[in-house]
């Protein structure tokens, strides 16, 4: 799953990798290396501009709440709950199939966190008894220092209490699509611990590769077998983990130094 992430990186920065055409410096966000539900993160999504005369999709960087709300929803309770959407099903599920042939959107992000489930702890929550308390955060990031661009839907919500001009009468709001953790060993591992993403938690983001960058965002593309072709996963060994500060347990906790490489589990941790 993708639960917590970091996103440190400059609007201007992202406008040069993705080729954005137009974003608003207001919605200028802060580096946050604690990303968690609820909480605003930028977006890339081809849509026309909104009042402007040509009708053309323009690349945005847009500012979005992550967890998507349904537009038929009645409320916007369930969006936290709604911030990852299975690439196995996400053409299916009602909550998600319409955002999935016409709204979809890249998340960019430095990497993310994940959780390790030991074996043992495992077998507690088969059995339905207790979890152990601590486990050892992992981040997750491209090996080669590349932007994680996940693949992502995007949908508009009408809070229908308020006033057509009111600056919160529409909620735009994101979910992150996962896949599969890879099996196969991460480009570079720990020297103690998992060796490969399935050994930290059985699912992942789904990583678009450059090459896939314009296909998925291509709002004429609608066609739900064809665009199932671009969620299968990319290339093995792209990926590298490394166990970070339990201090990223804590969502009050945010800044570089929950990115730091610890040598191995802190003490007391999982794995």
């Amino acid at each position: 799953m993708c639960g917590r992430y970091a996103a440190s990186r400059r609007p201007e920065d992202l406008a040069g990798i993705f080729e954005v055409e137009k974003w608003e410096p207001e919605e200028t966000l802060a580096p946050d290396f604690n990303v968690a539900p609820t909480k605003e993160v930028y977006a890339v999504l081809d849509r026309p501009v909104k009042d402007a005369e040509d009708p053309a999709p323009v690349r945005q960087l847009r500012k979005l709440k992550w967890g998507l709300v349904p537009s038929w929803a009645k409320t916007p309770e369930g969006g936290a709950r709604m911030i990852n959407a299975r690439a196995e099903t996400v053409h299916e599920k009602p909550s998600y199939r319409r955002a999935f042939t016409a709204r979809r959107c890249i998340v960019p992000a430095d990497g993310y966190y994940e959780w390790v489930t030991g074996a043992a702890e495992r077998d507690l929550e088969v059995e339905g008894r207790k979890k152990r308390p601590r486990k050892q955060p992992y981040f997750v990031t491209p090996a080669d220092g590349s932007v994680f661009a996940m693949a992502g839907l995007y949908e508009f919500w009408r809070d229908k209490t308020l006033p057509d001009d009111h600056p919160g009468a529409w909620w735009v709001t994101c979910s992150v699509i996962t896949t599969e953790a890879e099996t196969s060993p991460l480009a570079l591992g720990p020297a103690e611990g998992p060796h490969a993403l399935a050994d930290i938690h059985p699912r992942m983001p789904l990583m678009l590769t450059p090459d896939r960058w314009d296909s998925w965002l291509d709002p004429s593309r609608t066609d739900v077998e064809d665009l199932r072709e671009l969620l299968t996963p990319p290339p093995a060994g792209l990926m590298r983990a490394y166990p970070v500060s339990t201090a990223v347990s804590n969502v009050r906790n945010n800044g570089p130094e929950l990115l730091k490489e610890l040598e191995g589990p802190e003490e007391g941790t999982l794995f």
